[in-house]
């Protein structure tokens, strides 16, 4: 895997929410010459002492010389401390905000995002490479301005009292610099490796979670452990890589301190010994040095977590590049006059409308046409890959990337925001979720508008309150794992119910009754009957009482609707339509 560069718009949104705490950051910046003068000032404090007091063995104002070399200390390690408060206080504050500005991201993503992105790869994005940014951040970025600017100070400080021992520093750095960008960029590159190895196990990992009820129903766990084993691998493999390069980059920095130290008191001495420095200035210059070092050591401790920000950088990048629902990308805004027809759904119209889900993927709707108007009720029917629910998401825009013309009471769909068009239609899905929270919630959702009484009522129009009553706590009984303390009956009638709920005006039904109770049935039967009386509907049916309380019949079959008409016109035609209703009486 070859380097890639660092994401700087990633890192300038990064920086950019600091500015609500600027305070704390100023308060940090305003320190950095503080420490760099206390850095400075206790080796030349040391250098008096044993130039003036100890060699001449003049010891009166020593207590003084001690003094201050205490309050130097003291006032050191105060600086840095307020420093590294400060700054980590507003680094902690803006990883908090940018992590709430990603998820509302997410939120909002088009629908098609989950389709094509498997849901553990998003949650790695939002967890573990945010908390790789806020480690690099709070712990090594934020200080290396100061460290830099010390150990630029101290190198100016050192070449004043001596300059031929700081040119034997100088001549060592060539060396540092070359084996910290040789392992630098390994380092880089197998955390890259890592943290993709790493998003694509946790996704695994998620959806085996998700579905291990039919892991176990079909002895599948020996299978998906070994798929799962084989993601640890690659990640213990890239992750022991990185940690082979980390621990050799600070074993060669430490190796060549201890170097460093040795020529410097080897060539001090001759010095010393030639009457050219004195020996306060050898060991304040070895002071001095030890200082410089612990810089370049903990940059190098800190360059595993800095590699991982990077890395996390590159997949940040992605949650911010994905367009979202927040702003309509499709085009021009509606005009007052335009969003004044949208007060109330009137028709609903497809016309000669093409779909595919890829540029290059064979054409699931193919030159559809139809007209939904107010209090109709249309039933899409047909076999499995037709194009039925592809017709739903559209409707509900999940796509927008379609051929023809769709429009909502004369306006073209895709150009009109997702928010408003899903005030007109509400669906009602074959695949049930429901939250670990109360019944009241489930059908709620806490949408603004949607009160206790409208949840209620909701609950009454789809006879759902025949069960919740009888529940502990009621609309307050709270489920667990996705409804799993309520039969699939019910918690398909309080996703009815939901879908009821918004007060919409159009209802899309994809009905399915599998594995529900003959009762609850019932209960279904009377919901979509209840529907059908009183709201405009398009019903993928698949129940012969539904499709015959339809006005229009569409049937559809490889993407076309290959006839269209009541019930009894079809029966006549003796067709495909005929076929398939004789399947489902029999």
């Amino acid at each position: 895997m070859s380097e890639t560069s660092v994401d700087w718009p990633v890192v300038k949104r990064f920086l950019n929410h600091f500015k609500p705490y600027k305070t704390q950051v100023l308060i940090g910046l305003a320190l950095i010459p503080v420490s760099v003068a206390f850095s400075i000032l206790f080796p030349w404090l040391i250098m008096q002492v044993i130039d003036q007091q100890l060699v001449p063995g003049v010891y009166d104002g020593l207590m003084w010389w001690t003094l201050g070399l205490v309050l130097v200390l003291i006032g050191n390690y105060l600086a840095d401390a307020i420093f590294n408060y400060s700054l980590q206080s507003a680094a902690q504050h803006a990883i908090r905000d940018i992590r709430a500005e990603m998820f509302d991201r997410v939120l909002h993503f088009p629908r098609r995002y989950f389709d094509k992105t498997p849901m553990g790869v998003t949650l790695t994005r939002l967890t573990s490479d945010l908390e790789a940014i806020s480690e690099s951040f709070t712990q090594g970025l934020l200080s290396m301005v100061r460290d830099v600017l010390i150990t630029v100070a101290l190198l100016v400080f050192l070449a004043i009292i001596s300059w031929k021992l700081t040119l034997v520093l100088i001549l060592i750095g060539p060396v540092i610099y070359y084996i910290t960008e040789l392992l630098r960029r390994r380092l880089r590159d197998a955390y890259l490796k890592s943290r993709v190895v790493l998003s694509q196990g946790t996704g695994y990992l998620q959806e085996s979670l998700s579905g291990i009820k039919t892991v176990q129903l079909y002895n599948a766990e020996q299978e998906v452990l070994s798929r799962y084993q084989t993601y640890t691998r690659g990640f213990y493999k890239a992750q022991s890589k990185s940690n082979l390069y980390d621990s050799a980059l600070y074993s060669i920095i430490e190796g060549i301190t201890t170097v460093s130290m040795g020529l410097i008191i080897w060539y001090g001495s001759r010095e010393i010994l030639a009457a050219t420095i004195s020996v306060g200035v050898l060991v304040g210059f070895i002071n001095t040095l030890d200082k410089i070092f612990v810089p370049i050591r903990d940059f190098t401790s800190q360059m595993a977590s800095i590699q991982r920000a990077f890395a996390a950088f590159d997949h940040i990048e992605e949650i911010f590049q994905q367009d979202s629902e927040h702003v309509s990308t499709q085009g021009e805004h509606l005009s007052v006059s335009e969003l004044g027809v949208l007060d109330s759904f009137e028709t609903l119209v497809f016309d000669e409308v093409r779909f595919r889900y890829t540029e290059t993927g064979p054409w699931v709707l193919n030159d559809v046409s139809f007209r939904l108007g107010k209090g109709d009720r249309i039933a899409l029917v047909g076999s499995t890959g037709s194009g039925k629910s592809t017709i739903l998401r559209l409707l509900t825009k999940t796509y927008d990337n379609y051929h023809g013309s769709i429009k909502l009471n004369g306006i073209e769909l895709s150009r009109i925001p997702k928010a408003e068009a899903g005030k007109f239609f509400s669906l009602m899905q074959q695949e049930v979720f429901l939250f670990n929270e109360s019944i009241e919630f489930n059908i709620g959702l806490s949408r603004e508008g949607i009160d206790r009484a409208d949840v209620v009522e909701a609950a009454r129009y789809v006879y759902a309150d025949h069960f919740i009553d009888d529940l502990p706590g009621g609309y307050a009984f709270e489920l667990q794992g996705n409804g799993a303390n309520l039969s699939a009956g019910q918690a398909q009638l309080i996703a009815f119910a939901r879908a009821i709920a918004g007060g919409s005006e159009v209802v899309m039904l994809d009905e399915a009754t599998s594995s529900v109770d003959s009762v609850t049935e019932q209960l279904i039967q009377k919901a979509i009957d209840h529907v059908f009386m009183e709201k405009t509907v398009i019903a993928i049916a698949h129940r012969l009482s539904t499709i015959q309380h339809s006005d229009q019949i569409l049937v559809l079959d490889k993407g076309e609707i290959i006839e269209r008409g009541s019930h009894g016109e079809l029966m006549r035609q003796q067709g495909f339509y005929a076929n398939l209703v004789e399947e489902l009486e029999t």
